[in-house]
């Protein structure tokens, strides 16, 4: 599935249209974007420290969704962030 997601919002980076929030996150730069994923970071935290397994499922897919738009805002790929998991363990 973060595969698909990420080929996804590769499409609304190429393709934007005025409905999609990713396209938005786009055109609003990258400092929003980190800004996002900085928000997410600690709202998994929070999650962790008492807000139930539900509430942690839910901001993780919302950090991990985050940092996917940021990778593609940077030029990096899944595939280059499996790469460097893979050379860490061999």
């Amino acid at each position: 599935m973060l595969h698909q997601l990420f080929e996804i919002i590769e499409d609304r980076k190429a393709n934007p249209t005025k409905k999609s929030y990713t396209a938005r996150l786009f055109a609003e730069g990258e400092d929003r974007i980190l800004q996002k994923v900085g928000e997410e970071a600690v709202e998994v935290i929070l999650a962790a420290k008492g807000q139930g397994r539900q509430r942690i499922i839910e901001e993780t897919a919302d950090l991990f969704y985050h940092t996917l738009v940021m990778l593609s805002a940077k030029g990096i790929t899944i595939d280059d962030i499996e790469a460097e998991l893979r050379q860490r363990h061999q």
